[in-house]
């Protein structure tokens, strides 16, 4: 018996072992806790020395700085540090100074889009949950809600957080409508609130009509009844975007370093749009539900440790966010790995492009993971019965974002170029009106017709090209028009290309328009068919010259 008992704990060590560490003595683990708080003491103390220093002049070498030190530690040591320095600096019984609030708010956002967006998310909810600590203490006397919803509205002004926490923000104080929450609200529009009108003025108007039924209902019971005013007459300014009735308004500190931000981060941010588009629930509940907005921290499902609903409330199994009815036509689409299947369902279930754009970007796909995004864009595209424009203005907004997606989508194309013939005629039609719309967009160059061999048109080639220079020629402004054609003129290598085009264009285009259409739309297509040609011509004439 007492062999059994033996094989049982060594088979149960066996099975463990991988996840325990190994054994430290007691005198070994006190000098390593030492040393990690020595190192963390001298962290701190690296940085705090920085912050000190902060201001508008030395920003650039100063971020460079810190940059440096996230290369060289552990991000979680950095954000932890950095956000308490910050908010030491920051959050006083006093109401903090407009540009030194705005100074370190800049320097956090900076690091947000040069470092990782898990910057900013760090402290972003600290932020929010200090705010709703002091919030909640009603007896609080200090400014220290002030300041705290004043970096909130900063690191909306620095593109850290979109607009919908803000209007969160105010619909919570709008609703409980006491004296604090007014001057909270007042204080926010007065810092946000052109910015916010100039974002989402519908959801502004929908504020400005539930403070004004507020007022009317509860106001009265306010002892300043001169603040109320205020705030319902600085609500109507912003409606009407009347900045002089607004006092104290000054819009131009802001803008000066939002000038110096976009010089910092242009570089190395890529253009990128980092914004967290988190919303107050999210953030005060990101303990219980995971924190969906920061790559590699998403939440499958699985219950949180020591979350007491988890007993009573089952929750779903990893895997299974998703309905089986959108994985079942994931199936049937012949999404066959666990990305392309992961994409296709976020397309499906996604509110509109942006939300799409978004979901797709925080999957965090690298090399040809990313690539497939493109992949089954194209294929839910032509698998439509009708085209549908979403995709199109998705396909428009990734190309927007990075020239690594026209590449992809370039090559996607001349893969479907080959299969014209196999394709049905509701899948060529919408391949039709895909290229059409990337075309005219800008979102690609009509190099991608460099693929096809003139020389060897079939049928269906024949077809698709009419359809697409018809489309440009008939449905393109004059100044589209020529600034599509002109992006391949005066190039070596697409002289083959443009020379196909006027070919094609003056034999299967303008005869075709002459022998079957109206006069009206010949004459339409030939005036059009000059521009585009004269266009295709321009930089070759001037080289000439």
């Amino acid at each position: 018996q007492q062999l059994i008992t033996v094989y049982k704990l060594q088979e149960c060590l066996s099975r463990v072992s991988p996840y325990i560490g190994k054994y430290v003595p007691p005198h070994l683990r006190e000098a390593a806790d030492s040393k990690r708080k020595a190192e963390l003491e001298r962290l701190k103390r690296n940085l705090k020395g920085l912050v000190n220093r902060l201001s508008e002049p030395n920003m650039g070498s100063i971020c460079g700085q810190i940059e440096e030190m996230y290369m060289s530690c552990s991000r979680k040591d950095m954000n932890d540090t950095l956000t308490e320095l910050l908010l030491a600096a920051c959050v006083t019984p006093a109401l903090m100074p407009d540009r030194l609030l705005m100074e370190h708010i800049l320097l956090l956002s900076v690091l947000h889009h040069t470092v990782g967006l898990e910057v900013g998310a760090h402290f972003l909810e600290t932020v929010v949950r200090r705010f709703d600590d002091s919030y909640l203490r009603s007896s609080d006397a200090g400014k220290e809600s002030e300041n705290l919803a004043l970096m909130v509205a900063h690191l909306y002004n620095f593109h850290v957080v979109h607009a919908l926490l803000l209007f969160d923000l105010l619909k919570r104080l709008v609703s409980s409508f006491t004296a604090r929450d007014v001057e909270l609200v007042l204080l926010l529009l007065k810092n946000v609130g052109f910015s916010l009108r100039k974002d989402d003025p519908l959801a502004l108007k929908d504020l400005i009509t539930e403070a004004q039924r507020k007022a009317s209902t509860e106001g009265q019971r306010l002892s300043d009844q001169t603040r109320v005013r205020f705030m319902l007459e600085t609500m109507m300014a912003l409606k009407n975007n009347d900045m002089r009735k607004i006092p104290g308004y000054d819009p131009e500190p802001v803008e000066r370093l939002r000038k110096l931000q976009r010089t910092l981060v242009h570089h190395r941010a890529s253009g990128t749009d980092l914004k967290l588009r988190v919303s107050l629930e999210n953030l005060l509940e990101a303990e219980r539900v995971g924190r969906w907005w920061i790559v590699g921290s998403s939440w499958s499902g699985a219950p949180m440790i020591g979350d007491q609903d988890s007993k009573t409330t089952p929750q779903p199994a990893k895997g299974e966010r998703f309905s089986s009815k959108v994985l079942e036509l994931a199936r049937k689409q012949r999404m066959n790995t666990d990305i392309r299947r992961n994409i296709f369902c976020v397309i499906m279930t996604s509110e509109d492009y942006l939300d799409a754009f978004e979901k797709l970007l925080r999957l965090g796909l690298k090399g040809q993971q990313e690539r497939d995004i493109v992949h089954v864009l194209l294929n839910c595209c032509l698998q439509e019965k009708s085209f549908n424009g979403f995709y199109a203005v998705l396909a428009e907004k990734f190309c927007a974002h990075d020239r690594r997606f026209q590449m992809t989508f370039q090559f996607c194309l001349w893969d479907k170029f080959k299969e014209l013939a196999s394709l049905s005629s509701s899948s060529f039609s919408n391949l039709v009106q895909m290229v059409t719309h990337l075309l005219r967009k800008n979102s690609l160059s009509l190099s991608i017709l460099k693929a096809i061999e003139f020389g060897e048109l079939d049928k269906p080639k024949v077809k698709f090209l009419k359809q697409i220079l018809s489309k440009l020629l008939q449905q393109t402004e004059p100044e589209d028009l020529v600034q599509i054609f002109g992006r391949i003129s005066g190039i070596p290598k697409l002289e083959m290309l443009r020379e196909g085009l006027k070919l094609f264009i003056r034999h299967f285009i303008l005869r075709s328009a002459q022998t079957q259409g109206p006069a009206e739309q010949t004459t339409l297509l030939t005036e059009r068919a000059e521009m585009a040609t004269k266009a295709m011509e321009a930089r070759d004439a001037k080289l000439k010259l």
